[in-house]
């Protein structure tokens, strides 16, 4: 029977989980170990693909399903599911020596009969059998070695005479073999020791004498055993035996007697060798049993016939099993059987139809009803696109019509759709994709890939997608999404290739058993065959319709007019493709453009074809002659599309007499498209089992199935519409539709059936969506940490979420089963019928709560489904579930039945404000953030004005946070409660503009609460207010508005509150560095300045004086800003005193920036004080401020005092107030360490340095200028003259030769008053303090430098002089400097006097330090000057006393010349000396004598006379 003419009578539903099991491999140990392998037997088992399942009935019900993989054969997969429980997240691997047969069998444990412990039967290619007794739950570990004491190993070949193995059975504590000579052993494995009598038996067919009779004759030898089965009826095992000679023989276990022997072939089994037997369960009423033979054509191996035969048996002490005389045949021209399973009255074949193609027939043992099962295959190749070859260029063609105006957003909307069904349950294989990523390239290992989110695997999709060149537009986009999921489809068979059936008979449940998953069936009822019978090609008679259970009416022709719909929806799903349904679907979930616009579109596609703009981007990708065939293609296609539409219209409106007609049988159809609603009066709540999973799996079938469906209706419906108003048809065949019925289904038909549509969205979005990990400590997250009243399922629960098998429909409530058990008590898998059952009572269940009375209009979103999502943190589909609902209810298209109720309205609106609150917490995008924080603004405030909010909304403080405890009797008191929560929240979630906007919201019902009775105040209006503006002030601090802040102060009417605000509002600003708010003007600060001047004040003795921005500084521009300069320099010089005592500049590393910053600081304190009237240009002592603050700073290590603090008690003792000349005096002291911490920074500043040893350094470091700067501030009068002295010894010593000292750097550096800005002052960081003059050695320095003072002292070139000729006695005075003492040629001819520094104190210098020569050479070269006189000096040395020569000073040089000569040191050269005096003297006294006597002779007599009187 062909496929296409069976009806669908049910679809697979895979296990969620059955995917992602983690194997623990066990190794079972075998006593054979040591010795070589056995060879081969000549006719062993063959080494296939197997599977099986065994139920075992006990409480809980198990299922323990194995598998033997053909490429792994001497391995055999456990998996223990139970119906009550989870999926098992770990399966067993026992791993055995050698290749197995396709055989396992489990039981329970009947000889340890202990709890949990279960027998295992396997047996090896060679014979060797294993009982393995195993626990549940598994307690191994990978690696380990199976415990020897659970093991029981005997090899059946070792000693036995028979021929070889060719079928095994077992039951408990029994394994049968059937062997190729026809014998039948018996071996009590799990019962006997294997040593032990009776251990194992065989089947005889006769014994005693009988046995030797048949010894004696000559009888036909038995054919070889084929196949063996075990059943039980009436409560005794019976084994069924299948020979090769098509004879079948039934033993019972018990007295191992032979209760029948028939043979089953036939003359429609000619040619046909028996290969496989199924017994199905026997039925005690009827006292039938069923049985199923595989035959083998022996001309074409390809071919089986299926032979269904049934037995009647008696119940009683001996069953007598009698043939029934019906057989039916089932012949399988085409394709592998792969499994069989037939129960009492039921039979299916799963058989594979080609590569990867496989197909599941189910029907009666009578061969009266047929149907197939739609297998996962189908549903996953249809999901992407793969299920025919136009598929995707249906989605392209579709797409690009649609989307020609918004290119851009193409290749987002694509990928999302793919994105979408790819991940989906049913769909998304883990190892399939994990197998597709590697193929493209991208390596990540097994368990990072198990470790991946769903978002984490959209992450790495994408990039895969985008790696291919995905920008380049939709078409490309479209083409690499289709070569992905190709690649995931081809994976997907490989990982899920069906093993075999499993069947629980007794449940009715049936199952597949695949590669690397397990599914169920489920059964398709009502309007869900017709559809699915359509697909599969249903005749359009009555009787087809009535098979599905559905009851339009008594009229034939209703019936006719209804597959005529179905012909018309049809044609359109064909025309548009799979693609329209998925466009459509995705167009509602994240809306690109509106979903009315995409419908608009669809229907233009179908009336015109494709876009013309869609040439170029095919042409692009396919080239030019293959978009040329494509575009032909679909001009046919839409003409034979617009004839077919045309024929089938006719042939309706002929059918009925009028269209009205027509509308009603679809009206009608749509009834049947509607969800059930029914009341459910217990569920069961925190359910995670298997059961549960199957049940979301099948919703989520069944609503994209009813989707679909209904989306064909609206398109029907909409073509309609727009033919209306065309003059469709030929000469005899017309479409005409009135006005009356176009306007019935724009106003009625079109909004139900969106309404109907929305519906099976919402139901579908759940049963698909996963969940996502909670990722932010919202309050729901945190309540639920702590586990009030959750229940052990709640729990389990939240630790599946964000798997992406776990979807959002596995958090809400489920209907009790249809006897009213509870539905975590069912210990079994779901049968068909009970499973679909309880889908429609999910489905009212979800959509209406348990009692079925809510509204069935879609616009209110059922909140208690929102409440769930909220509870478990799914913020993200509950917006994308409150989207949908607002497109619809914008576009006012939702079928307005009854109106929502105020508290449905408020509820929503409540729960849809704080679910749009935390998404835009955990936005990034800073747009879609404030957007989302508008809107939930928006919804708070519109939920607070229902009038029955404060009823309706108290019920969701586990979801929100928000409790009412219902003693405010009054409206306006709830409201200002609920004001205050959102603002709290807001605040939570660092919404400030929220937050604010509902405390002004507060304050305007604060007034309104005011004037209420006393009784209904919660607390004061003044202590509201108070606090309420504070938090205004709190709120718009944050966002920055200061204006705004300042005017929350101000108003606030609590006076402690207000300085808190106005202390916390100068410290934020600080921080911020929002200091200019302060200090331009543009904040009056009214009656606040004293205040503010104290918090800064405040602030800054409490900050570190590095830090930024300075509050000194603000403090300074405050007062400046105000022209009170001398606060302004009172605060500066605090700065400055801040910097001397709390910078340790020892250790700093930063100590050229620190004393930069006091010149600066100090430059300011000046500047300000010159801009005060001298009478009041001082500031008053630091020292009262130290007095003052130091109590509340905290410790710090300062210095005990500073270079400052050694001014002379004079200058700057213990003053009470402190003028510019005291200041400058410091800035001069700065700029001098300034200058020395650049060049040196090991020097240390000590307390005990006194301004000379400052000065001494300075001149050490070739500081000069500084130095004298110092002394000439510091120093007056005979001090001065002797620091300067000092001064000019310091640098005099660095001159001599034999003298090592430091070389001081020049540095440049200039005046230090602080720049306006902080630029300017990092400028001014290099230049220089004083002026340096430069020159090229150290003696040009001195001389610069005595040139420059020599005025101020004219003492100070002896000073030099001296100094020198100390230092070094064999110096050699620069001239420069003896120049100095000679005083210039002029000055000569009065000898060798003049002023401090003449040649008399040169000469005594010159004997004082042994220097004779010299001594000598200046006395001679004074005497001959003395004695070359020009003729016009002569006159001048005549006259009395005008020239003087240092007679004391030149016997002094004598004496030393002599005693130096009588020493007999150096007597040639002193003795020439002495030479050179005297004559030298001798010629000066003579001349003084002649001259003295010319003076005498000169004076007149009568003075002499007068004189000697």
């Amino acid at each position: 029977m062909a496929a296409a003419a069976r009806p669908l009578g049910g679809v697979e539903v895979p296990l969620p989980g059955s995917d992602r099991v983690r194997w623990v491999e066990v190794t079972v140990p075998s006593s054979t170990s040591s010795s070589p392998p056995p060879p081969p037997p000549s006719n062993p088992l063959p080494v296939r693909n197997a599977s099986g399942c065994h139920v075992i009935v006990d409480d809980p019900q198990a299922y323990f399903i194995w598998r033997i993989h053909q490429n792994l054969p001497n391995v055999l997969e456990v998996i223990a599911l139970f119906a009550c429980k989870e999926f098992p997240e770990t399966g067993l691997h026992l791993v055995f020596k050698e290749a197995l047969c396709p055989f396992a069998f489990l039981c329970k444990n009947e000889v340890q009969r202990a709890e949990n412990r279960y027998s295992l039967y396997v047996l090896t290619i060679s014979g060797v059998a294993y009982l393995c007794n195993l626990k549940s739950p598994f307690p191994y570990v990978s690696g380990s070695i199976f415990p020897q004491n659970e093991l029981v190993e005997v090899n059946l070949q070792a000693d036995a005479p028979h021929g070889k193995i060719t079928a095994v059975a077992a039951t408990s504590g029994c394994l049968i073999t059937g062997r190729h000579d026809g014998s039948i052993c018996c071996y009590q494995l799990g019962k006997l020791d294997p040593n032990a009598p009776g251990f194992s038996n065989e089947l005889r067919d006769d014994v005693g004498i009988g046995r030797l009779w048949n010894l004696m004759s000559r009888q036909k030898v038995i054919g070889a055993v084929q196949d063996i089965a075990i059943s039980q009826v009436c409560g005794r095992q019976w084994l069924f035996v299948l020979h090769m000679d098509g004879n079948l023989r039934v033993w019972d276990l018990v007295n191992h007697a032979r209760v029948l022997c028939h043979n089953i072939t036939s003359r429609e089994l000619q040619g046909t060798n028996p290969s496989k037997l199924w017994v199905g369960e026997a039925n005690d009423d009827k006292q039938l049993i069923s049985l199923a033979v595989l035959h083998q054509d022996t001309l074409v191996p390809d071919i089986y016939t299926v032979a269904v035969c049934h037995f009647h048996f008696s119940a009683g002490d001996r069953n007598v099993f009698s043939p029934d005389s019906s057989m039916h045949y089932i012949r399988l021209e085409e394709g592998r059987l792969v499994d069989l399973k037939i129960s009492s009255s039921k039979l299916w074949i799963l058989k594979e139809d080609g590569q990867m193609l496989y197909d599941l027939s189910h029907s009666d043992c009578n061969m009266e009803k047929t149907s197939t099962y739609g297998l996962q295959e189908d549903f996953v190749a249809e999901q992407l696109f793969e299920s025919s070859e136009h598929a995707l260029d249906d989605l392209i063609w579709t797409n690009s019509s649609i989307f020609s105006s918004t290119k851009d957003q193409n290749v987002y909307f694509i990928s999302s759709i793919f994105l979408r069904r790819l991940l989906q349950p049913g769909v998304h294989h883990s190892s399939a994709l994990r197998e597709t990523v590697l193929e493209h390239k991208k390596y990540l290992s097994d368990h990072e890939f198990q470790s991946l989110t769903v978002a984490g695997l959209k992450k790495e999709i994408f990039t895969i997608i985008e790696s291919m060149g995905a920008a380049m537009g939709s078409t490309a986009t479209a083409y690499y999404w289709k070569n992905f999921c190709a690649c995931f489809f081809r994976h997907w068979c490989q990982c899920n290739t069906p093993y075999g059936l499993l069947l629980d008979s007794k449940n009715d449940v049936l199952g597949l058993i695949r590669k690397s998953s397990v599914s169920l069936f489920r059964s398709l009822e009502g309007v869900e065959q017709l559809i699915y019978g359509w697909i599969q090609g249903f005749s359009d008679d009555s009787d087809k319709l009535n098979w599905t259970g559905m009851n339009l009416s008594d009229n034939d022709t209703d019936c006719e007019i209804l597959f005529e719909v179905l012909r018309c929806m049809s044609h359109i799903n064909h025309q548009l493709g799979r693609a329209a349904a998925a466009i459509y679907y995705e167009s509602l979930i994240s809306p690109v453009i509106s979903s009315d616009d995409i419908i608009c579109q669809l229907l233009k596609t179908l009336e015109t074809g494709c876009n013309p703009t869609l040439a170029s981007s095919l042409m692009a990708q396919l080239g030019v002659d293959a978009s040329m065939v494509k575009k032909q293609l679909v001009h046919k296609s839409q003409r034979k599309f617009a004839v077919d539409m045309l024929l089938s219209l006719h042939s309706l409106r002929s059918r009925s007499s009028n269209w009205a007609g027509v509308l009603d049988v679809i009206e009608k159809y749509m009834t049947f498209l509607t969800p059930h609603k029914n009341a459910q009066k217990s569920t069961s709540e925190g359910i995670c089992n298997v059961n549960s999973s199957i049940l979301v799996q099948a919703s989520s079938q069944v609503a994209r199935a009813m989707f679909e469906s209904a989306f064909d209706v609206l398109l029907l419906l909409g073509y309609l519409v727009n033919i209306s108003g065309q003059q469709l048809g030929l000469k005899t065949i017309q479409v005409s539709i009135m006005q009356t019925d176009v306007a019935r289904i724009k106003q009625k038909l079109i909004p139900a059936i969106q309404d109907i549509l929305a519906q099976w969205l919402f139901l579908h979005f759940l049963g698909t969506t996963p969940t996502m990990p909670p990722t932010i400590e919202d309050f729901s997250s945190r309540l639920s940490s702590l586990h009030i009243g959750n229940k052990d399922g709640n729990l389990l629960l939240d630790g599946k979420l964000g798997s992406s098998d776990f979807t959002l429909a596995s958090l809400l409530n489920f209907p009790s089963s249809g006897e009213g058990q509870d539905f975590l008590c069912l210990s079994s898998l779901l049968n068909p019928s009970r499973l679909n059952h309880l889908v429609w009572n999910f489905f009212s269940l979800t959509l209406w709560g348990k009692t079925g009375e809510e509204s069935p209009v879609f616009s209110c979103l059922p909140t208690h489904v929102i409440s769930v999502l909220l509870r478990h943190g799914q913020y993200e589909a509950a917006e994308n579930l409150f989207g949908i609902v607002d497109t619809y209810s914008s576009n006012k298209k939702v079928f307005q039945n009854p109106q929502s109720s105020d508290s449905e309205w408020c509820s929503r609106l409540h729960l849809q404000g704080f679910c749009l609150l935390i998404r835009a917490h955990t936005e990034l995008n800073g747009v879609l953030k404030e957007q989302k924080s508008r809107e939930a603004i928006r919804c708070f405030f519109r939920a607070a004005s229902g009038q029955v909010a404060p009823h309706s909304l108290h019920i969701f403080s586990l979801e929100t946070g928000f409790q009412y405890s219902g003693e405010y009797v009054s409206a306006a008191v709830w409201k200002l409660h609920y004001y205050q929560w959102a603002m709290q929240i807001f605040e939570q979630y660092g919404m400030s503009e929220g937050a604010c906007q509902f405390a002004l919201a507060a304050l305007e019902q604060v007034d309104v609460v005011a004037g209420l009775d006393d009784d209904e105040h919660p607390e004061p209006s003044s202590t509201t207010r108070g606090r309420l503006w504070a938090n205004v002030f709190k709120f718009t601090l944050d966002l920055k508005r200061y204006q705004d802040a300042y005017c929350a102060i101000i108003s606030n009417p609590d006076e402690d509150s207000k300085y808190v605000c106005l202390r916390r509002f100068v410290i934020v600003l600080c921080e911020l560095g929002a200091t200019k708010v302060l200090c331009d003007g543009e904040i009056p600060f009214v009656g606040l300045v004293e205040k503010v001047e104290q918090e800064l004040f405040w602030k800054a003795e409490r900050s570190d004086v590095s830090s930024k921005p300075n509050i000194y500084k603000v403090l300074y521009a405050f007062e400046a800003y105000r022209n009170n300069w001398k606060k302004a320099a009172s605060y500066m010089y605090r700065y400055c005193l801040r910097l001397k005592k709390e910078v340790n500049l020892e250790g700093n590393r930063h100590i050229p920036s620190v004393l930069q910053e006091r010149l600066h600081a100090l430059s300011v304190v000046i500047n300000a004080l010159q801009l005060v009237d001298c009478a009041y240009a001082w500031i008053d002592s630091p020292y009262k401020y130290d007095d003052q603050g130091s109590q509340y700073k905290r410790p710090r290590n300062v210095l005990a005092e500073n270079s400052a603090s050694e001014i002379s008690s004079d200058s700057c003792g213990l003053q009470f107030c402190i003028n510019v000349d005291v200041l400058e005096k410091e800035y001069v002291l700065t700029s001098a360490q300034y200058l020395l911490a650049l060049v040196n920074d090991k020097y240390k500043m000590s307390g005990s340095q006194a301004l000379p040893n400052l000065v001494d350094v300075l001149i050490q470091e070739n500081f000069y200028d500084m130095a004298f700067t110092i002394i000439l501030k510091f120093w007056k009068g005979s001090a001065l003259k002797r620091e300067m002295e000092r001064a000019f010894v310091a640098i005099s010593q660095e001159c001599c030769p034999n003298r090592v000292g430091p070389s001081g750097a020049h540095v440049n550096a200039s005046n230090f008053l602080l720049p306006s800005s902080e630029d300017e002052a990092a400028k001014a960081k290099d230049s220089p303090v004083i002026h340096q003059f430069k020159g090229n050695s150290q003696w040009e320095k001195l001389e610069i430098y005595l040139e420059k003072y020599r005025k101020l002292h004219p003492r100070l070139p002896v000073t030099v002089a001296e100094t020198l000729l100390y230092t070094d006695p064999q110096i050699e005075l620069p001239l420069w400097l003896v120049q100095i003492f000679k005083g210039g040629r002029r000055a000569m001819s009065w000898g060798m006097t003049g002023q401090e520094s003449d040649p008399a104190t040169l000469f005594r210098l010159y004997i004082d330090y042994g220097r004779h020569a010299e001594a000598t050479n200046l006395l001679l070269e004074y005497l001959e000057s003395f004695a070359s006189l020009r003729p016009a000096d002569v006159i001048n040395r005549k006259r009395m006393s005008s020239v003087w020569f240092p007679y004391t000073a030149i016997e002094r040089l004598w004496c030393q010349l002599e005693k130096m000569q009588s020493s007999g040191h150096m007597v040639d050269q002193c003795d020439k000396l002495k030479q050179l005096i005297r004559g030298a003297l001798m010629s000066y006294l003579k001349q003084v004598e002649v001259d003295s006597e010319d003076v005498l002779s000169s004076i007149p007599e009568h003075e002499m006379q007068s004189s000697n009187s």
